[in-house]
């Protein structure tokens, strides 16, 4: 669904910190902290790993999972085409 690593490398596209994803995905901050503390792929409640997904879809992330068309292989996030 999503890693660890791909929100950390998501918050650093978007210049924000954990605080301010933790309010764009109507979560509390510790839950954002022991997403990004889990080793690879993040685990917990469905709902809330669809709020934080959604808010950074919102914010303008594309995440990349395994296999998905992308200049490499693996997991990933890239900023989405304007549109």
């Amino acid at each position: 669904m999503i890693s660890a690593a791909q929100m950390r490398a998501a918050r650093a596209l978007l210049g924000i910190d954990q605080r301010t994803l933790a309010q764009l995905a109507g979560v509390s901050l510790p839950t954002i902290q022991r997403m990004e503390a889990s080793d690879g792929t993040v685990r917990g409640v469905v709902d809330t790993l669809m709020k934080v997904i959604e808010a950074l879809d919102a914010a303008g992330i594309e995440l990349i999972g395994n296999e998905q068309p992308s200049q490499a292989r693996g997991r990933g996030v890239r900023l989405k085409e304007p549109g």
